[in-house]
């Protein structure tokens, strides 16, 4: 039996927003509580995307300090490394991985998420994804610098990727594919094998769609942060509106919590099996 492990990766296997660490520093962006503010601004002034909005403005940003290099893949697999993972994440993989053999499960686990590809793929973890599906830039061939978006992943499109796990499908464009109808029970990762991991509003609608299909989702939030006031709002808020299956702290430890819950999930999806 086959069951997919979707994350989200900023605020659910990292802490915080993923740009902000190594890149937006590298950019002259050392106050975060101004830039988002600002692509909010712009977004709603230009009536835009928001996830399209901050990609452009670190294009912006990176052609007006004259550090186009920053944006390059290989810079941003660099800054990639000093992103921080929450306790455990490091060897969940493995752990996990062992755990579900034992149960007669095959894992697979895949990435997405509004964040850029290239920097998750420049974390200890990346290895252990069979697919990141993130956002990524169009680069001049020549010069190596970003030019545009090619992939923007946002709330609504984070759907339309569980639905190329779904069936099977590694790669950003085949819309043909995507689109074709296949026997629910024939397709590689049915949504009632499938487990998705998020924590904020862009995480939402792909929460809500597999817990509605049968399968699960797990809002994750920062422990560190638990006794403010916006996260126990935000938790609430999920659990009220129906969208989260399970709530776990962030910690991926052997025996924490988290670790716990998705053992119980997947004992009870190779029960239904059975």
């Amino acid at each position: 039996m086959q069951c997919a492990l979707v994350y989200d990766f900023d605020g659910t296997l990292a802490k915080g927003n993923c740009a902000e660490h190594g890149l937006m520093p590298a950019l002259d962006l050392s106050d975060k509580a101004e830039f988002w503010p600002e692509v909010h601004r712009k977004n709603h002034e230009r009536d835009g995307d928001e996830i399209l909005t901050y990609l452009g403005e670190l294009a912006l940003r990176a052609r007006e300090v004259g550090k186009q290099t920053e944006l390059s893949p290989e810079r941003l697999q660099l800054h990639g490394e000093s992103i921080p993972l929450f306790p455990g994440v490091e060897g969940w993989f493995d752990a996990v991985n062992r755990f579900a053999s034992d149960q007669g499960i095959a894992l697979s686990h895949y990435i997405v998420s509004s964040g850029l590809e290239e920097m998750i793929r420049g974390t200890p973890v990346a290895k252990y994804f069979k697919k990141i599906f993130g956002c990524r830039y169009h680069y001049d061939e020549e010069a190596g610098f970003a030019k545009w978006p090619a992939v923007a992943i946002d709330y609504t499109t984070k759907t339309q990727y569980l639905f190329r796990i779904n069936k099977g499908i590694e790669n950003s464009w085949d819309n043909k594919k995507v689109n074709e109808y296949i026997e629910p029970q024939d397709r590689p990762f049915p949504f009632d094998r499938m487990i998705y991991f998020g924590d904020g509003d862009t995480d939402i609608p792909a929460m809500k769609m597999v817990k509605a299909q049968g399968g699960c989702s797990i809002a994750v939030f920062d422990g560190e942060k638990w006794n403010e006031g916006k996260t126990q709002e935000k938790i609430e808020k999920l659990i009220s509106e129906d969208r989260a299956s399970y709530v776990v702290s962030g910690d991926y430890s052997v025996g924490s919590q988290l670790d716990v819950t998705v053992r119980g999930i997947l004992r009870l999806y190779a029960r239904r099996c059975r």
